[in-house]
């Protein structure tokens, strides 16, 4: 048998390759049709916490450059995450030389893949689906890094040096008049706002408290760059008629934030105004309900309103409550300003009354966000066309530099969506991962802030986070020891390789995977095998007291009112692994609290059936394919603090 060696892999056309995950470590891989068997790096075989299985038979390989090497052990069962779905592969630990996978024919062959040399893609085809396409990596080069002194020992010995700036050629600046339909709206997209902006159907208000004075805050003492700054901005905002001269009551501090570009942000700090503001319960959207609206979607165009806030008036009356105060006068805003309490809801009013007859349809809008998606080219074309006539007719404008069109990936919100599903951005995975261990309870609730928001990509996120979680309470000794930084470092591996969910499609088929321990309760909801989303959390001290049935029938209403929005008003199957919950329905004999779960149960239609396990078992069903549906027999992710009532 022949592996091809680096060089050769380059040019070959039957060979595809790239970067996927192994057992959640990222591996260089390399589908070449020309090996019999698959096979993996020593190296590699030493990072997988998989032991090895003696082979039956002796195995010799014959390597590029010519050398026999005898294999004795299999690794059996490794996962591989390709184009988001995860396969089994067996590997044969080698010497390899710059990959450190190589998928051979036993696994091509096994799941009918065919390579698409001119594409480099591989395509495997799926019962019941449209075929999966791995895309591997079309430059067909592989960089190695090497350290300084081997670099000086390369010089020494006379190999050739070529220092080089590597840029983009294809990175061209994009402009407006190339851009399809785009262009046919410059209007839309000034390079400054024209003005005051006119008289909307929303206005932005500020109800004060009963019995609220008017405040006013000295002036803060600002450096000279910073002084330069303000008088030069508050000339541009008279000049555009955003602010007038003000003798209010009122006054504010004005303080500047520095902006990534190196330039300065003027903020006016209205934190005694928004103390005595009656707060607007407009509601804001879940992100979880924003994405489930995009489906099938696979054409995206993102539009970035600029200073969106700018372009809403400040109701006449409330005018005065705006002033600030500086060195160089007192000044009030005509338009909305930034840091008042109210703003992101009147914001959102205002733009969900613009797109009402678009909202769920192909269009998701999150403050000044908009978000355009569409199932084909065609479709996408009619979508942005309407979108940007009504921006053009209501008078709102864009800025170009931060929209995107006609992409096939979207980063948005905090995510990365394609038509494979919701997947974690990458820059926020950075941050994780060059994430200092805490130092402080602070700190600690810093880094479980920012990974808790991608909880619902995490199994065990609550489960995890424990021994962190244990050192944010309140009268707990500060102490880090190996169980803290063993699920810190865990957590971030967990964050930094989380599994793609899929999104929803239609109202059928739901499938819900209950199961409650002494830890927690957990949850997975699924549909026609494809996960959706996690949910879990831990047990309060006084719910340790509940029997095993109730803790088990908690899970089930746990999941009904975590998922209403997905399982009201549609057949769903639950499964639990305590069989007497199968027949909770027709049962008599209840206490208080399981009659007012049962009454729950009711509004929903569910069918419990039983499923076997140990409670305290996290299966490991996603990732298997068997006879049986896949299970999930525990699960343990944080989302909400004590059982539904």
């Amino acid at each position: 048998m022949f592996v091809l060696g680096q060089g050769d892999a380059r040019n070959d056309p039957n060979v595809v390759m790239g970067k996927f995950l192994l057992d959640d470590i990222y591996v260089t891989v390399l589908f070449d049709s020309g090996a019999d068997t698959s096979y993996m790096s020593l190296k590699m075989s030493k990072l997988l916490k998989r032991t090895p299985t003696p082979l039956n038979t002796k195995h010799v390989v014959e390597l590029a450059n010519g050398k026999s090497v005898e294999a004795a052990h299999v690794v059996k069962g490794c996962s591989i995450v390709l184009a988001g779905q995860t396969f089994s592969i067996d590997l044969i630990p080698i010497v390899l030389g710059s990959f450190d996978v190589v998928i051979g024919m036993d696994w091509l062959s096994q799941h009918h893949a065919e390579i698409l040399c001119k594409e480099k893609i591989i395509r495997i085809p799926r019962s019941s689906q449209e075929p999966l396409e791995v895309q591997g990596d079309k430059s067909g080069a592989v960089v190695g890094i090497i350290s300084f002194l081997k670099a000086q020992k390369c010089l020494r010995k006379g190999h050739t040096a070529i220092l080089a700036l590597v840029t983009d050629a294809s990175a061209k600046e994009k402009k407006l008049e190339d851009i399809p339909v785009v262009r046919d709206f410059p209007q839309v997209f000034p390079e400054d706002l024209p003005g005051l902006p006119p008289h909307r159907q929303v206005e932005f208000q500020i109800e004060l408290a009963p019995g609220a004075a008017p405040i006013a805050r000295a002036p803060y003492r600002l450096a000279p760059t910073e002084l330069e700054e303000l008088s030069k901005q508050l000339q541009e905002l008279l000049e555009k008629g955003f602010i007038r001269p003000s003798s209010s009551p009122w006054g504010a501090p004005v303080l500047f934030m520095k902006k990534k570009d190196g330039t300065f942000r003027m903020c006016i700090d209205y934190r005694e105004l928004n103390k005595v503001t009656v707060k607007n319960r407009y509601p804001l959207p879940r992100i979880d309900d924003l994405f489930d609206q995009l489906q099938g979607s696979c054409y995206y165009s993102k539009i970035d309103l600029r200073s969106g806030y700018h372009q809403l008036r400040v109701r006449d009356e409330d005018v005065s409550k705006t002033a600030f105060r500086t060195r160089y006068g007192h000044y009030e805003f005509l338009v909305m300003p930034f840091g008042l309490t109210n703003a992101p809801a009147v914001f959102m009013d205002l733009m969900n009354r613009v797109c009402k007859p678009y909202l769920d349809k192909f269009v998701i809008v999150f403050i000044d966000d908009i978000l355009i998606y569409s199932k084909s080219q065609e479709e996408h074309e009619q979508h942005l066309r309407l979108i940007l006539e009504l921006l053009r007719k209501e008078q709102l404008y864009a800025k170009f530099s931060k929209c995107d069109f006609w992409l096939r990936e979207v980063h948005f919100l905090g995510h990365v969506v394609n038509r494979d599903g919701i997947h974690v951005d990458p820059s926020k995975v950075d941050s994780i991962k060059n994430w200092p261990a805490p130092r402080t309870p602070t700190e600690i609730r810093q880094f479980l802030g920012l990974a808790g928001y991608y909880r619902r990509f995490i199994k065990d996120f609550s489960k995890i986070a424990q021994p962190l979680t244990m050192l944010t309470q309140k009268g707990v000794t500060y102490r880090w020891g190996d169980s803290q930084e063993s699920a810190f470092q865990y957590l971030k591996d967990r964050l930094c390789s989380a599994p793609i969910l899929s999104l929803p499609e239609g109202t059928n088929d739901f499938v819900v995977y209950c199961d409650a321990s002494i830890q927690g309760l957990g949850c997975v909801l699924m549909q026609r095998d494809k996960v959706i989303a996690y949910a879990s959390r831990q047990l309060k001290i006084h719910e340790r007291n509940y029997t095993t049935h109730d803790l088990e029938l908690g899970a089930v209403v746990f999941a009904l009112k975590i998922w209403r929005h997905y399982l009201y008003g549609t057949r769903c199957t639950i499964y639990t692994d305590h069989r007497s919950l199968e027949h909770i329905l027709k049962q008599k004999d209840l206490n208080m609290r399981q009659r007012r779960w049962v009454e729950l149960l009711n509004d929903y239609e569910c069918a419990i059936k039983y499923h076997p396990g140990k409670a305290n078992v996290v299966a490991d069903a996603l990732s298997r394919k068997g006879t049986l549906p896949k299970r999930v027999r525990a699960l343990q992710l944080t989302i909400q603090s004590s059982l539904p009532s």
